[in-house]
């Protein structure tokens, strides 16, 4: 039953390559290996990673050039679009898309995440490694997990105090709160460094401690301190609205798996709880690729530009099966979410007690 969820490395380089031999996802992924999809694209990669550190570099300019005046802010929009696409680059680096050089990755991660963002890459890592290996389970996800929102009655059961009134208005709240996410992650990253070991901890808290004093001085270089401030504020807003208009239409309102119940094979874990976003190149350009979710998550090591290419052998390949293959498009997919996180709170708008047992 469908339900009516913020870009990173992620599933390690083979996750998906060793399925079992008479798995139903075998057959495709021996056509997709056969099709040179599983390929490295690194020289579109360079031309794209080139690319992205011009624009940054043309933003950091623009600020300086501008000076301090309150025009300044409106260069805080492109601002966070950039570096919503410097967070793409991280997190294609962390699946292994851009080349299978383990140590390379590793300092591509680092680069877009830490130093340019100022995003802990072992934080996003761990996190978005166990979000690909059950997607929307409630115990295992913790993209499901609850935290300002919540993704099942059974979770809004628990609220209580300022968190249930939450619970009751989150669909309205949703892109609002958004507008905190820039900041959550990064807080996120900080905390995280306690649980990394400390050869790891020194190499993620150096180039965080580099960002954050680069992009602070920067800005009070060219600012006054009040305009900095408020510019700081802005981009970090608009880049937490980016990154969650860009992750939250794959699997937010999709199929949940019971933890009791269901013992899905990959190919059901990955199609049923994904969703694809229709769209031209723009489409993609804006969602960085992860507007072919399904795609994605069966082969998180695929490049970026193969997606498109694989969407039609994957579709067949469900059709094959009977396997529901859900696609839609990209103002249908927030409301099909918002739907979910409306449906969620509505007993407790209502006056009355959720189940407990209720994982809806």
């Amino acid at each position: 039953m469908h339900q009516a969820t913020a870009a990173a490395t992620l599933a390690p380089p083979g996750a998906a390559a060793s399925p079992p031999a008479g798995s139903d996802f075998a057959p495709l992924l021996r056509e997709v290996r056969a099709a040179g999809l599983l390929r490295r694209r690194t020289r579109w990669y360079a031309v794209q990673i080139g690319l992205n550190l011009l624009t940054l570099v043309a933003v950091a300019a623009a600020v300086a050039a501008v000076g301090d005046t309150w025009w300044v802010i409106a260069l805080a929009a492109p601002a966070a679009i950039v570096w919503g696409r410097t967070t793409f680059v991280g997190h294609d680096a962390g699946h292994a898309q851009i080349t299978a050089n383990r140590q390379v990755s590793a300092v591509l991660g680092l680069t877009h995440g830490n130093l340019l963002t100022g995003l802990s890459r072992s934080w996003w890592n761990d996190k978005h490694n166990r979000h690909h290996a059950n997607p929307n389970h409630i115990d295992k996800d913790p993209d499901v997990a609850i935290g300002a929102l919540v993704w099942t009655r059974h979770q809004a059961a628990l609220r209580q105090g300022f968190t249930r009134w939450l619970t009751r208005h989150q669909a309205r709240l949703f892109f609002p709160m958004l507008l905190l996410e820039g900041l959550n992650l990064k807080v996120s990253g900080l905390r995280d460094l306690r649980r990394q070991q400390p050869r790891e901890r020194a190499v993620e808290a150096s180039l965080l401690a580099v960002h954050y004093l680069a992009y602070t001085g920067l800005l009070l270089a060219v600012l006054s301190p009040g305009k900095a401030l408020v510019f700081a504020l802005v981009h970090h807003a608009l880049f937490g609205l980016y990154l969650g208009l860009a992750f939250a239409p794959g699997h937010k309102g999709m199929e949940m798996p019971d933890p009791q119940r269901d013992r899905w094979g990959h190919l059901k874990r990955q199609v049923v709880t994904s969703r694809n976003i229709r769209g031209g190149r723009l489409t993609d350009w804006w969602l960085g690729g992860l507007n072919y979710q399904i795609e994605h998550h069966l082969f998180p090591s695929m490049p970026r530009p193969h997606l498109r290419l694989a969407q039609p052998l994957v579709r067949a390949h469900c059709a094959g099966l009977g396997l529901p293959y859900t696609e839609t498009g990209l103002i249908a997919s927030y409301t099909w979410a918002l739907r979910h996180m409306h449906d969620v709170g509505a007993p407790l708008r209502a006056g009355v007690e959720p189940a407990a047992a209720d994982n809806r």
